[in-house]
């Protein structure tokens, strides 16, 4: 039995699939064919004389041609490409695939054709020589400066598609939220885009430097093959084919030595997906929940430096008018917390996107205080939000993540630090400030992102589920802060949230969505007392009927009939709701003054608190939730799939009129 236990304990080998023959052959006869070339080379190099090839002056003197070459066209393509890469991944405009056609049509084109074009577009008599010329007496082509052109025409396209791959890998909640912080366009493109995309980037300029370097077609037909002024070194492998065989092998042999290193440096470090993708890996390999270390307690609310409160003195109520996919009318006094809920694809983030200027689904006439900021770009409305995903930029640590919209608006940089820092002890991450978002838990991490959010001096906040990513007892530390914020805040916050204890803890209003429009706007008590949107009396736990009033009570959408105490119209619409502790559970049919029972049987068991939460699915109404005591279940002996009636008194229910 020992044995056969520790037999058990093993690990399984992994099931390999064999590979078919059919498939097998052809690979290896296509590494074959590729490798053997390479063979060539190596076996036919005279060793021996390498050193004396490699220092003929000709070679020396085309090597340092080439090197300079290739590195004039690397800075070409990335003063040219870099921008057009990231028009073709960020910009939607006629003709898009007209463009990226252009970006491909030197990879496929003969290079020898596209001397020719080059010609023909830049020579003497081409298109732009002559002007170029006769205005600023550049002639390209036999000119050093005509083989950089035809490097660049050859080599670019290499970075502008792997680094419009890397810009389409990168998730654009980054750049938007950079935005909302404050920072300009540019600002975002060099402190954002670049560093988050720069394995592409730098993965794109070795292969477009590696391209140029070895480029000959394009050169030879438009800078033509004079020595030391345009003989590079491909050119010169040529020349020595034909007098010194010897010596073209060993100059091959240095091409291929400078193509294999480039790809050796290349592999696995900077051919990966942006550092955001490597980010989110990482973080979606750890807990959400936050460590057993002691989170420190926060700041207290008064600091002696002012540099927490200060920036947030003045008063910004908002109004706004929303047309689009969403189409409703906010207005809220300075220091008012509104909770946006509704069910998915309600419009609640559409609704904060187009607060800030980001989705053309819908359109914000927005009023901040006495400056319309409608037509201002996102980085100027003073509009700050926390994305779902928190969006903490990966190649900054906490603190340079929380300074970043302080810093975009120019506030000095001790200032900035001084006043990051106070935020981050605030949320209880303060000793966290030199970790980066990769080495941060989910809930550290959301907690930076609010703390980010807070110090941008923001007239209008804007949080989307800002807290979901936290624990039970992280939340409510962190809802006590924002809380307190909020109560001096000299703006109007809006949260999303699913979270109904968020929506009452947080919130002086409820607005409910449905469908892009506001179903309720009103206080949270009224909201919790008067549900008028069934998905919201369910997020409240309770249960939630539609239906129409008649004369015995109230017809159900969802079939049934459900008798109440209050008279209604007849045909007026209605929302019934009943409290889950207002449902009695019984093994038989009750007798007494219940006036609406149903029989049923238990779907799902979950606890909540002290009691227990019973979902109870009948043929003759729709689900119904109870709550009954653990004590009662047993008494009871119920179990999922339990047979049981339940019975509700009219006088337990209270209807909303729709």
């Amino acid at each position: 039995m020992s044995r056969l236990r520790s037999r058990g304990t093993r690990t399984r080998p992994r099931t390999r699939t064999r590979t078919p023959v059919t498939l097998a052959l052809p690979a290896l006869l296509a590494v074959a064919f590729l490798l053997l070339p390479l063979v060539g080379i190596l076996t036919r190099t005279r060793w021996s004389e390498l050193g004396t090839h490699l220092t003929n002056p000709g070679v020396v003197q085309a090597l340092k041609l080439s090197l300079l070459v290739s590195c004039w066209a690397l800075g070409l393509s990335l003063v040219l490409g870099v921008p057009l890469a990231w028009l073709l991944a960020r910009v939607d405009f006629r003709g898009k695939a007209l463009v990226r056609s252009l970006v491909l049509l030197p990879m496929v084109l003969p290079p020898t054709v596209g001397g020719v074009a080059l010609l023909l577009g830049f020579g003497r008599r081409g298109v732009l020589g002559p002007w170029l010329e006769g205005t600023f007496g550049i002639t390209l082509p036999f000119h050093t400066s005509g083989a950089v052109v035809a490097a660049t025409f050859v080599a670019m396209p290499f970075l502008v598609i792997s680094l419009e791959g890397a810009l389409g890998g990168l998730k654009p909640s980054y750049e938007e939220t950079a935005a909302s912080l404050g920072a300009s366009p540019v600002r975002v493109f060099f402190t954002v885009t670049l560093p988050m995309v720069a394995p592409g980037l730098i993965a794109g300029a070795a292969l477009t430097w590696a391209r140029a370097l070895g480029e000959f077609g394009a050169t030879i037909t438009f800078a033509g093959n004079l020595p030391g002024t345009t003989q590079t070194l491909p050119l010169q492998v040529y020349l020595l084919l034909q007098d010194q065989p010897e010596a073209a092998t060993s100059v091959s042999l240095l091409l291929l030595a400078i193509a294999m290193g480039v790809l050796i440096a290349l592999r696995g470090r900077w051919t990966g997906a942006p550092v955001a993708a490597k980010a989110a890996q990482a973080n979606a390999a750890k807990p959400m929940q936050e460590p057993t270390a002691p989170t420190p307690e926060p700041a207290p609310e008064a600091d002696p430096t002012g540099t927490a409160t200060a920036p947030h003195a003045g008063q910004w109520p908002l109004h706004a008018e929303v047309t689009g996919f969403n189409r409703l009318t906010l207005d809220a006094e300075p220091g008012t917390t509104i909770a946006v809920v509704g069910e998915n694809g309600a419009g609640k983030t559409t609704l904060l996107r187009a607060l800030l200027g980001l989705t053309p689904r819908a359109h914000a006439t927005l009023r901040l205080g006495d400056t319309d900021v409608t037509e201002l770009p996102p980085h100027k409305r003073q509009v700050a939000w926390v994305p779902q995903d928190g969006a903490l930029f990966p190649h900054l640590n906490a603190l340079a993540n929380t300074t970043y919209g302080l810093r975009a608006r120019r506030v000095p940089r001790a200032e900035a630090r001084r006043e990051a820092r106070t935020w981050l002890d605030r949320l209880g991450v303060g000793h966290l400030a030199h970790r980066r978002p990769a080495e941060l838990s989910g809930g550290q991490a959301q907690r930076v992102a609010l703390a980010r959010a807070l110090a941008a001096r923001p007239r209008l906040l804007l949080l989307d589920e800002p807290l979901a990513a936290l624990d039970q007892t992280t939340r409510a530390h962190v809802r006590h802060t924002l809380r307190t914020h909020l109560a001096a805040f000299g703006g109007v916050c809006l949260i999303v949230t699913h979270d109904p204890v968020e929506a009452v803890s947080l919130a002086d209003r409820v607005l409910v969505l449905s469908d892009g429009q506001a179903l309720q706007d009103a206080p949270p008590a009224e909201v919790t007392r008067h549900p008028r949107s069934p998905w919201v009396a369910r997020m409240l736990g309770r249960n939630a009927w539609p239906g129409t009033a008649s004369a015995e009570g109230l017809a159900l959408a969802a079939g049934g009939r459900l008798v109440v105490a209050e008279a209604l119209p007849e045909g007026a619409q209605a929302l019934a709701i009943i409290a889950p502790e207002a449902v009695s559970v019984h093994r038989d049919r009750p007798g007494g003054s219940p006036r609406n029972i149903w029989p049923g049987t238990v779907r799902e068991i979950t606890s909540v608190g002290s009691r227990l939460r019973l979902l109870i699915a009948s043929a003759e109404a729709p689900d119904l939730v109870a709550e009954i005591t653990p004590e009662a279940a047993a008494d009871l002996g119920i179990t999922d799939g339990t047979a049981v009636w339940t019975s509700v008194k009219a006088t337990e229910v209270t209807l909303v009129r729709l």
